[in-house]
């Protein structure tokens, strides 16, 4: 059975190795080919001048309702466990909160 085996495997190594010589064959011609009617590449076009865009307008900051500010006043209040005088509230606008709801969600999968 060992033989039998041995006989098939190499029937099959000999039949790989024939197909390898034909597809190098082959590729060594095209690349023949290729090169010898290979054109010069074009020269690329010219660019353009830089068009210029007019300025955007800043956006126009929305001020912040007085029932906004309660309710921040009031989880403030909560967090320190007294009351506070705001001096300032402003949008911080930061890709840190979309990450860490990114991985929440993804640390929420159970992957198996």
């Amino acid at each position: 059975m060992a033989d039998v085996i041995t006989t098939d495997l190499t029937g099959i190594l000999d039949e790989i190795r024939s197909q390898l010589a034909e597809l190098s064959d082959r590729i060594a011609k095209l690349e023949g080919a290729t090169k010898v009617s290979a054109a010069p590449p074009a020269p690329a076009p010219a660019p353009k001048p830089a068009e210029v865009k007019p300025a955007e307008p800043k956006p126009v900051e929305e001020a912040i309702s007085e029932e906004t500010l309660l309710a921040i006043s009031a989880a403030v209040a909560a967090f320190f466990g007294e009351r506070v005088h705001i001096r300032q509230i402003r949008v911080v606008s930061s890709p840190a909160w979309a990450q860490q709801g990114r991985v929440w969600i993804q640390a929420s999968h159970r992957l198996h």
